[in-house]
């Protein structure tokens, strides 16, 4: 029996562990895509105690609680920072399996420098070594990004935001890392939804555009994206149930548009002819400002009424959807294409069975103007587990070029999350090296060596033009 998370973890075959502790293991960061707080990052501040680190806005780990039985309290409510540690730690112990096990136990070896494996004996222990540890040393978001070796961090950012603290963070002092925006239109995009007409109106001031109609949008948030430009963006990001694409004449999106604007409700057939303009509009600026273009498809949000209700939106109440988006992807990517303004386009699916949808939607639509201009995005949220991040490898290497992916991003708002990474890279390194072993690719170190380092840091620096 193999020791518990020890160096060769998840390593199954002498070139698996030279692959990575030769070549994957020491390459720095580039976190692309994340929820990490700008503000928190210039602030420095340090962490009170492990809870504060750890489980404060991770609805990942609260799901895990709440599927224990685990009150609401110990997730998101008022009780004490020790009592919420114990409740994760009695959690833990039951999630063979799940990828949080494993995750949790990295940071625990990386960033605490503790062994023991975390459940509910060892809980009340553990969290004293832990918060000893953070007084005793620099738990600061700063230093925890350095010393995680993260050259770029993307946070994910509203076309409204003044982006004060990345411009603070240009000039912050003994911090090697650049903190970049990226540009999040989704309120600007969900006519369908409650808030719409206050954002809009928001969107107007921030941009000095007055807003009467559906093509001032498209103005208000041209203008924002120079902005934002301005500041270093390089990455876009939309979300979505499914691709929305649907062609509609001006006159019926101006009437959607005003009704909308009204508070009245309208249908998800209705807002997606509103957002199909809009959409367009932004593919073709990202194009011109050479960003790339993320476009994350398939979560189903905020299904917990009562919960929505009680404590707001990203609090673990949203699962996978299985909508069609083959279809509407296709025309949209095409439609930008028609008119060489097809931006760099990163396809994120939350569904599993859009894998091969995916993957071979990619070949339709690459250039030369990029290595794998069009990327599959890694597997992400419900998708981030050892399965999920070995088939979607499987996937684009079966039917497009593994060896030009961009490779990981955290999709996290935690500072420890960065463990992520080494997990990563040590199932992509299990996967190349098994397929090296069983004679399927030959054996050449310089190229092992480029690929791997390529997936694990190399191209996306590349890619984004970091």
């Amino acid at each position: 029996m193999k020791n518990f998370l020890d160096k060769d973890f998840l390593l199954e075959s002498e070139t698996a562990k030279k692959l990575f502790h030769e070549y994957a293991e020491d390459m720095p960061i580039c976190d692309y895509h994340c929820h990490l707080s700008p503000k928190e990052i210039y602030e420095n501040k340090p962490f009170e105690n492990i809870t504060d680190l750890w489980l404060s806005g991770d609805h990942y780990k609260w799901r895990a609680m709440r599927s224990c039985g685990v009150n609401e309290k110990y997730c998101t409510g008022d009780a004490s920072p020790k009592e919420k540690f114990e409740k994760f730690a009695y959690t833990l112990q039951y999630c063979i399996g799940n990828p949080l096990y494993h995750w949790a136990h990295i940071e625990l070896q990386r960033y605490f420098g503790i062994d023991t494996p975390l459940n509910a004996k060892t809980a009340d222990d553990i969290y004293e070594r832990a918060n000893t540890a953070i007084a005793n040393g620099d738990f600061r978001p700063q230093s925890l990004i350095t010393n995680s070796n993260v050259k770029v961090v993307c946070t994910t950012d509203d076309p409204i935001d003044d982006l004060k603290y990345h411009k603070l963070l240009k000039d912050a002092d003994d911090f090697d890392c650049k903190v970049l925006p990226s540009f999040r239109p989704d309120k600007a995009l969900n006519a369908h939804l409650d808030g719409f007409a206050d954002y809009i109106k928001a969107l107007g001031e921030a941009s000095g555009v007055e807003i009467k109609s559906y093509k001032d949008v498209i103005t208000a948030l041209l203008n924002r994206a120079d902005y934002f430009d301005s500041v270093g963006c390089k990455v876009s990001d939309q979300a979505f149930d499914y691709p929305p694409y649907a062609v509609a004449d001006d006159d019926e999106i101006e009437e959607i548009f005003a009704r909308a604007m009204k508070g009245e409700k309208i249908t998800l057939a209705e807002c997606d002819k509103y957002r199909t303009p809009v959409l367009l509009a932004l593919g073709e600026k990202y194009h011109d400002l050479g960003w790339a273009m993320e476009i994350h498809i398939g979560a189903m949000r905020n299904n917990n009424t009562k919960m929505f209700n009680s404590i707001g939106a990203d609090t673990g109440f949203d699962s996978v959807g299985d909508a069609e988006v083959a279809q509407p992807l296709s025309r949209f990517l095409d439609a930008l294409n028609v008119k060489d303004k097809l931006p760099k386009t990163i396809l994120f699916n939350l569904n599993d069975k859009d894998n091969v949808v995916l993957a071979t939607m990619l070949g339709n639509f690459q250039s030369d103007e990029a290595e794998s201009k069009i990327q599959f995005g890694p597997a992400w949220w419900f998708l981030d587990t050892m399965d999920g991040m070995t088939n979607q490898m499987k996937y684009l290497g079966n039917l497009g070029v593994l060896g030009k992916f961009v490779g990981m991003e955290t999709d996290s708002r935690s500072f420890t999350s960065y463990g992520r990474h080494e997990y990563f890279r040590r199932i992509m390194c299990n996967l190349i090296g098994d397929w090296v072993e069983k004679g399927m690719y030959a054996y050449d170190e310089d190229i092992l060596k480029e690929i791997v380092q390529g997936i694990s840091f190399n191209n996306a620096m590349k890619y984004f033009n970091f």
